[in-house]
């Protein structure tokens, strides 16, 4: 609720019903007189909540590959592709559509990767994934994900907001409004971003929207003060920041209790959390306290801003209670403009460290007996097309343009099925053969492998409720172990 919607219904009437106990506990109050005070406020915002049942997930780490993969050179293998490679591609295919940089007719593109099958469950993955082939059977492939969106950040925010559009919030402020934070002294949705680059959407893809900004994602650095802005001034000491701190509560609780404002008690959680977090920050993001080996498994380097870095750091604020880290890692954007976003040498290279530290994460995660109860989520905000893309057509380097038709997103651990392949892409990778799975689709199963119905986690904002599927969603129940 608004200020001025709260405004709005301080009514006579409304006050005589809602004011504590009614004109009794006004009267006993001035019998007391003035001994029966009020107490300080004791809710906490991101206090842990129990979900709306029992959920086989209780934290997330959600790896975003910023700038979309070309998951058809990685996991959805396409011999008729291939075989086809160097035709132009089908009218059907092309008429009606927009392309982000592609116009005419462009030539159909088979992938230069070669594909094999790995462990029991036989699935296809690529040589640019040695590592995470490994682990085949612990990963639930999604080959049938489809969006609305062609274009970076509106794609990224329907992903993250549920809408193409600024101003909702972002999944992980969604999931700890929902079921708040298992460790008080460090907030319930952190965020690190690899290549030093914010991701598409901005911080639209980690804000809290209209939910009280206690649930906005907190952006955290390798490099540096580990938190903006967390750190005192020259000149103040940690006790005068406390004595600071209890005064401006004080007054914070004085305008609650006269307004009823809940971005005020917010304003006072977030101080006491910056509070506890100048203590507990600089401890948990000092990754040189673990021991070479586990440095080594991720190819992890303390005091460098790399995504090895933010996988070890993931483990550990999970490992510490936090309920959702975001990972955005730059450097997707796989068009074939130059070298290093050319389909050969270039995702080759990309892929080395994610493979690396992301099959470290997961089998680090399985050693500290996080695995079942932690769900990992990899993907990109859409596809890459089955053509070359338009721009790049005569040269030597390969690359394709965005597609939002079809493309493959996994998910690990935290109660998705392990070993599983769902759904899939028509021969040429052009269109969902069988279980289309829409982003919000997604969206309402991540929230159900965490115990919260997707439909029953709302928020009323300007007169209706909104939640994170906005009207859309259904629980893709093949996808739960």
């Amino acid at each position: 609720m608004t200020h001025n919607d709260w405004l709005g219904q301080r009514t006579r009437r409304t006050f005589l019903r809602d004011c504590h106990l009614g004109l009794g506990g006004v009267a006993l109050a001035s019998l007391l007189r003035g001994d029966a005070r009020a107490e300080a406020p004791t809710d906490n915002p991101l206090r842990a909540r129990h979900p709306h049942f029992a959920g086989k997930a209780k934290r997330v780490i959600y790896l975003h590959m910023t700038g979309s993969p070309p998951t058809l050179d990685l996991f959805d293998q396409k011999p008729e592709l291939v075989k086809r490679d160097g035709q132009n591609c089908p009218d059907e295919h092309l008429k009606g559509r927009r392309f982000a940089f592609t116009s005419g007719v462009p030539k159909l593109m088979g992938s230069p990767h070669t594909f094999a099958r790995h462990g029991a469950c036989g699935a296809t993955l690529s040589d640019a994934l040695p590592e995470l082939s490994k682990l085949a059977d612990d990963l639930c492939f999604i080959k049938s994900m489809t969006t609305d969106q062609f274009n970076h950040a509106p794609a990224e925010l329907l992903l993250y907001t549920g809408s193409a559009r600024e101003g909702r919030p972002s999944m992980g402020s969604w999931v700890t409004y929902g079921l708040g934070s298992e460790n008080q002294d460090l907030p319930g949705f952190m965020v690190l971003i690899s290549s030093g680059v914010q991701p598409n959407g901005g911080k639209n893809s980690f804000g809290s929207g209209f939910l009280p900004s206690v649930f906005q994602g907190v952006q955290c650095r390798s490099k540096g003060d580990p938190v903006l802005y967390v750190s005192n001034p020259p000149g103040m000491s940690r006790d005068l920041r406390r004595l600071s701190l209890d005064a401006l509560n004080d007054l914070n609780r004085h305008q609650a209790a006269e307004l009823g404002n809940p971005e005020t008690l917010t304003r006072i959680a977030q101080y006491e959390m910056a509070f506890r977090m100048q203590v507990s920050v600089p401890e948990i993001m000092d990754i040189s306290r673990e021991s070479k080996p586990t440095l080594d498994a991720y190819g992890a380097q303390p005091g460098a801003g790399s995504f090895a870095n933010n996988c070890l750091l993931a483990r550990r604020l999970v490992e510490r209670g936090v309920r959702f880290v975001h990972l955005f890692d730059w450097g997707w954007d796989f068009h074939g403009t130059g070298a290093d976003t050319g389909l050969g040498d270039g995702l080759r290279n990309k892929c080395r460290s994610m493979d690396k530290s992301v099959a470290a994460l997961i089998s680090d995660l399985k050693q500290r007996g996080l695995f079942e109860d932690t769900l990992l989520v990899w993907g990109g905000e859409f596809g890459r097309t089955p053509f070359r893309e338009g721009r790049t057509a005569g040269s030597k380097v390969l690359g394709r343009d965005h597609f939002p038709d079809v493309y493959t997103m996994w998910m690990a651990g935290g109660g998705a099925r392990p070993g599983y392949t769902h759904g899939a892409s028509d021969e040429l990778g052009f269109r969902v053969a069988r279980d289309k799975v829409h982003v919000h689709d997604l969206q309402a199963t991540i929230l159900h492998l965490l115990g919260l119905d997707h439909e029953q986690l709302t928020y009323k904002f300007q007169g209706r409720q909104y939640r994170l599927t906005d009207v859309h969603g259904q629980v893709v129940a093949p996808l739960v172990a």
